[in-house]
């Protein structure tokens, strides 16, 4: 991994003198960290990650807020159990991602097919011998 940018992600991270940075910043400072200490920096991504699924950026993303919810479900699970954050993150992600899947439209029932059925109403020529 590149020092440098594990430097310039602890600068910005300080720099921003905020509990959580979120946004595109968040995202970019946690995934580079929780790479290095997935510890320390896991909760937050996953937090970040959450919150980055019902940003206005992905409104009409429904695949891409499935995919930032599934990677905060898989941070949440690697973190420790002597984590202290590890379950309220982690229920926090599975309720988010359940959340999402049910607002999805119902998949449309499948109508059967017109010509589906019609060879078995035909009439064999044995039926007829």
């Amino acid at each position: 991994m590149d020092q440098d940018l594990i430097v310039l992600a602890r600068v910005r991270l300080l720099s921003a003198n905020r509990r959580v940075v979120r946004g595109a910043e968040g995202l970019w400072i946690y995934r580079l960290l929780a790479r290095v200490e997935p510890e320390a920096y896991g909760s937050k991504l996953a937090y970040v990650l959450v919150e980055a699924s019902t940003s206005p950026l992905v409104r009409d993303l429904p695949e891409r807020r499935l995919a930032l919810l599934d990677e905060a479900v898989e941070v949440a699970k690697a973190l420790g159990t002597s984590n202290p954050y590890r379950d309220k993150m982690l229920a926090r992600a599975l309720a988010a991602r359940q959340r999402e899947l049910e607002s999805r439209p119902a998949p449309e029932s499948l109508a059967p097919d017109e010509g589906e059925g019609q060879a078995d109403r035909r009439e064999s020529p044995s039926d007829h011998a």
